[in-house]
């Protein structure tokens, strides 16, 4: 299992343990807002708004909260903000940050908060970009896929890179501009996934030992808790030492 998926995994049952599911949802309703911002209300014609509305759908979101904030995103659209933060934590671990803030120096502040109290470094806009590339990621409960081959063959057809076989869950990976074209393959397929979205894969990995691999989790933490932050993003090598420590 690569590393950013051990991370996900992580991240699957620390949500379910610490019922983190409103903070989730704001994080959607935000991508909801951003999305009917820019390309309106209506999903078939936005493909922004349709695959938000598909990770609401994923993560549980009653569908009256998902009209709800359509319908306010198109009656007062909220002045949000895509805003980007790289930088290293601890033992040269790189970072990369994705929010949505209606106040950049709220945001700025509060990300070089965390890194500063981290032991950290906050760095300039694309210093670390060669560490991460954006893939799709797209997680797809088990139950939901009736021939787990015939699904591989097909998904590979239309530009799958890598698809991961875990305890619950199928995870496919593709290329950026394969994304759309996998997404569309999925719902001819009448399968319906638990996530999908852009993510920043590191290209290479920092491999620590059990207790600064922790503190560097516990840094992630701390950047997802903020209400400001959508995604955080790293380059520490989840290894399966780390995995059993924190089951």
């Amino acid at each position: 299992m690569s590393g950013h998926n051990k991370w996900s995994t992580i991240k699957r049952k620390k949500g379910a343990l610490d019922n983190k599911r409103s903070h989730i949802f704001t994080r959607i309703i935000k991508e909801i807002t951003v999305a009917v911002k820019e390309s309106g209300s209506d999903p078939d014609g936005n493909p922004r708004l349709r695959l938000a509305i598909q990770n609401a759908k994923g993560a549980n979101m009653p569908k009256e909260n998902v009209q709800r904030a359509i319908n306010k995103a198109e009656k007062e659209p909220a002045n949000l903000d895509e805003v980007t933060f790289e930088g290293y934590g601890p033992y040269g671990v790189a970072f990369f940050i994705e929010c949505l803030t209606d106040n950049n120096k709220r945001t700025v502040s509060n990300v070089r908060n965390i890194f500063t109290k981290k032991n950290g470094t906050l760095g300039t806009n694309g210093s670390l970009s060669f560490i991460f590339e954006r893939k799709g990621v797209i997680t797809i409960p088990k139950d939901k896929i009736t021939d787990i081959e015939e699904f591989e063959l097909e998904i590979i057809d239309v530009g799958a890179e890598d698809i991961e076989n875990l305890e619950d869950v199928i995870v496919v990976t593709t290329a950026m501009e394969d994304f759309g074209k996998v997404r569309k393959k999925l719902d001819e397929m009448n399968i319906e996934a638990e996530n999908a979205e852009l993510k920043r894969i590191p290209t290479e990995t920092k491999k620590l030992e059990i207790e600064q691999s922790k503190k560097i989790l516990a840094m992630a933490d701390l950047f997802e808790e903020d209400d400001d932050v959508q995604n955080v993003f790293h380059n520490l090598e989840v290894t399966d030492e780390l995995m059993e420590s924190m089951e």
